[in-house]
């Protein structure tokens, strides 16, 4: 049985108001991002917040652990990021429609194949339109500067020109990168729950420069983000 048949189906969770108990599982990769979260929910007790760890390994591992451990309706990866030129701007926001993880597979002559094109495994995992929808209006009706597109989970962030164009040429509509999207969203998978990812956009996707990274311009509109979700979650 290969890991798609094995991966229960996540229904979806809209409307959150037939639910007796509602409880989300908000997962970030370091305290700094936790930090933000916790700020916005104001102790909310619908809401458990989770430092998963750098990297997708890890975050599947630690999200997996707390999953087992609590009934959870929803799964969200949730911190900062880079974005694609064009795409999501510094100081922006993403709500993914897909998690993708860009560099699962094996290099060719003829370019790259992902593991679905291999045929060993899955690499895209799709968030919860309805709620992706929902949230995203929610952020817009904030004033919150949002987009919405893929989020490419990887283990090397991307530090060259080259490579962001490459994987904005390889997946449409690639909006932002981080490293841990694909661990926790295979996770909840494997528990049949709904995902989404949220990504605040800390710099631009492309050649590494440290100077132009704007984290706590990021870490503060994701606190912002994070706060309308408690409105949003009802």
């Amino acid at each position: 049985m290969d890991s798609e048949q094995r991966l229960k189906k996540p229904t979806s969770i809209i409307p959150f108001g037939q639910q007796s108990q509602l409880r989300v599982l908000v997962v970030t990769a370091v305290s700094a991002e936790r930090d933000a979260v916790v700020r916005a929910l104001h102790r909310d007790p619908r809401f458990d917040v989770l430092v998963g760890g750098v990297g997708a390994v890890v975050a599947a591992v630690n999200t997996t652990k707390a999953l087992v451990g609590a009934e959870y309706s929803l799964v969200i990866s949730a911190g900062i990021g880079g974005g694609f030129p064009g795409r999501a701007e510094v100081g922006s926001l993403v709500v993914g429609t897909e998690i993708v993880a860009a560099d699962l597979g094996a290099e060719t002559s003829d370019g790259f194949n992902s593991l679905d094109e291999l045929g060993f495994g899955m690499t895209r995992i799709l968030t919860d339109a309805n709620l992706a929808k929902c949230i995203t209006k929610a952020l817009q009706d904030a004033k919150l500067p949002v987009n919405t597109g893929p989020v490419l989970t990887v283990s090397t962030v991307t530090g060259t020109s080259e490579t962001a164009i490459e994987l904005a040429a390889r997946i449409n509509d690639a909006s932002a990168e981080a490293m841990e999207g694909f661990g926790v969203g295979f996770a909840a998978l494997d528990r049949g729950l709904p995902v989404l990812e949220i990504r605040a956009i800390s710099n631009i996707v492309g050649p590494r420069d440290r100077s132009a990274w704007r984290i706590k311009e990021a870490l503060d509109v994701l606190e912002a983000a994070c706060e309308v979700l408690t409105e949003v979650l009802v």
